[in-house]
């Protein structure tokens, strides 16, 4: 059985001009940090360019790199969302691969990958020290959310089961091991252009991997205290 994707909640005229904003904000800061680096881009030019003030910046964004990023905030929430739609009996690895593999398919609200110049932003973070370290925070705070809804359908604790984190910290793994490949490429370069086959392809790599690492039956596993 497949979930069907949540219909998203009703937004009112605040919340739609606050979401109007936010994206405003996130696409000049892409913009300008691609235009200009990082280091040379302020939080004043960001506002001036989607024409708010700095101090409705500062009600968004704590700096311009969470700005740049907020893509990645987006879509790890939008992600984790399909992650609990999920059949209840589905396995977590496989659950949180169908999730990624919903969340490239959505033609209506499609991925962040599609937008132009995603490609130079993502290998920028790479390599960018600040954009890296807001990078690493937006996903960490994903996964912890991902954990959270591993555990809970699971119904164990994951402060006390590594189950729940071992598997998104691999899922997970995978997702970033196949965007970084997708950076390296261009838009010309068909071998790294469709994304979601490099996902379904790292997933592939992961599962025979971990077939093949499984202990054979002339092997005792020792159980964890």
């Amino acid at each position: 059985m497949t979930a069907t994707k949540p219909p998203p909640a009703p937004e009112d005229r605040r919340q739609r001009k606050a979401r109007r904003t936010r994206d405003a904000l996130a696409t000049a800061a892409c913009d300008l940090i691609l235009d200009r680096g990082c280091a040379a881009t302020t939080v004043e030019a960001i506002a001036e360019r989607a024409d708010v003030t700095r101090r409705t910046f500062s009600r968004h964004f704590a700096g311009k790199e969470d700005a740049a990023l907020d893509f990645v905030r987006r879509d790890g929430d939008r992600i984790n969302a399909l992650l609990r739609s999920r059949p209840a009996d589905e396995p977590p690895l496989l659950a949180y691969r169908r999730a990624v593999r919903d969340w490239l398919a959505d033609r209506e609200d499609p991925a962040w990958h599609v937008r132009p110049r995603m490609r130079r932003l993502v290998a920028l973070a790479d390599s960018e020290p600040d954009l890296f370290a807001a990078y690493q925070r937006i996903r960490v705070d994903a996964q912890e959310e991902s954990i959270r809804i591993v555990a809970r359908r699971l119904g164990t604790d994951a402060t006390r089961n590594v189950r729940p984190a071992a598997v998104v910290d691999a899922a997970a793994g995978v997702l970033i091991a196949a965007l970084r490949l997708w950076a390296r490429g261009d838009d010309r370069d068909s071998g790294a252009a469709d994304l979601a086959t490099l996902v379904e392809r790292a997933y592939d790599a992961l599962t025979a991997e971990a077939a093949a690492a499984a202990p054979d039956s002339t092997t005792e596993e020792r159980e964890a205290p």
